[in-house]
């Protein structure tokens, strides 16, 4: 086998193929997600700057937005720019350990976006709940723990998937067809029994993913029993008008999520793995794309901190 330790079938590196069928597309396929990445860094970097420096903005729901923004641009670098070298180098060896690494920090940031999602329901329902305990529930040991916790959660749960991966026996090959290393396009690649690393990846899933969507369910209940107590009209909207920047976050990195979970479940057979690839990309990139531009449109807040900067960096340059 190329590339391979024959003592113990262990192969010294992957060779990740890209999209399979579509070689001759890479160079035009490469570009929307160049564009995104971009987009993607730019806008999760400028609102951790904005945030960061603007004042007004330093509340628990900023503060998660904030980590959410950094989740976000670190987990598009994480396959981006090795997909990139993939369609325009043709690089496509990856160390064995390389693709354990990133394989890793793509589930682990993955499940720790979710996560920052389900606190950032929660926060909502503690604003519209209790508006006037608001910044006494949510102080900042608070937000600073619950962050933690989060990215622990998903480090603890999603660290088996390297040892899982790593014990098993590499005999059909390296290739892998995909554009990064994805636990279960890793374990496919195996000729000994995966079927531990399927169970524990769907259980994974539950757990995370599963668990999130059920806390957001519920607070998004308990914010709509909440705003429909209301007497007026105008708090009702304005209390809506909180949440819709953060249901369309939900929006965009469920949905993709839950199309490639269904897809390769029950429609697998009916979609060309290039669509998979693609589908399995755009998962990743959406919402670190989209939520930049949602919070950037939606929020007055950010809207105005933007200006104030803007002018306040046209100042000091016009000092100088």
């Amino acid at each position: 086998m190329s590339g391979a330790n024959s003592s113990s079938l262990t192969p010294t590196f992957f060779i990740l193929n890209g999209v399979p069928g579509l070689e001759a597309a890479h160079i035009w396929i490469s570009l929307p997600f160049c564009f995104m990445y971009i987009i993607a860094v730019l806008g999760n970097g400028g609102l951790i700057y904005l945030i960061g420096h603007e004042e007004a903005l330093h509340r628990p729901m900023y503060y998660f937005l904030a980590l959410l923004s950094l989740t976000d641009v670190t987990l598009c670098t994480t396959t981006v720019p090795n997909m990139l070298c993939i369609f325009w180098f043709n690089l496509k060896e990856i160390d064995f350990n390389a693709c354990l690494a990133q394989m890793f920090f793509v589930h682990m940031l993955t499940g720790m976006e979710s996560g920052v999602l389900m606190l950032m329901a929660l926060d909502r329902y503690v604003a519209i709940r209790c508006p006037l305990r608001y910044s006494t529930i949510l102080t900042s040991p608070v937000i600073v723990k619950a962050g933690l916790a989060t990215f622990l959660r998903g480090v603890m749960l999603v660290m088996p998937f390297t040892f899982l991966t790593k014990r098993l026996p590499y005999c059909r090959g390296n290739f892998i067809p995909h554009t990064y290393c994805d636990h279960m396009s890793v374990a496919k690649v195996s000729c000994g029994n995966f079927k531990v690393n399927a169970i524990y990846g769907l259980l994974v899933a539950l757990l995370i993913g599963g668990f999130d969507i059920f806390c957001i369910s519920v607070s998004y209940t308990m914010i709509l029993r909440a705003v429909v107590s209301l007497s007026s009209t105008d708090a009702r909207q304005k209390a809506f008008s909180t949440c819709t920047s953060h249901v369309c976050a939900i929006v965009i990195t469920y949905v993709p999520a839950l199309f490639t979970i269904f897809t390769h479940r029950f429609g697998g057979q009916n979609i060309p793995h290039h669509a998979h690839i693609i589908i399995a990309n755009l998962y990743l990139m959406l919402p670190s794309t989209l939520n930049p531009i949602v919070y950037g449109v939606k929020t007055k807040q950010i809207q105005e901190g933007l200006i104030k900067l803007f002018f306040r960096e046209k100042g000091i340059l016009a000092m100088k």
